[in-house]
């Protein structure tokens, strides 16, 4: 039987054209008055993530 996808973080990344699987960056939603200013711009770029082939298949089936 067939392993389910995970809908609901499958929604959260992007799947590059060069195969890399791009996901925002955790700690942007809130207490970020006190961050500077380029912390705050760093923390808007999307960050790469390496997956084994096993977790692909989980997550990025259908994009």
């Amino acid at each position: 039987m067939a392993m389910k996808t995970n809908k609901s973080y499958s929604k959260r990344l992007k799947l590059t054209k060069g195969g890399k699987v791009l996901a925002r960056k955790a700690g942007q939603n809130h207490f970020n008055a006190k961050e500077s200013r380029r912390s705050q711009l760093g923390k808007k770029r999307q960050g790469s993530i390496v997956m084994a082939n096993k977790e692909r298949s989980r997550y990025l089936v259908n994009i």
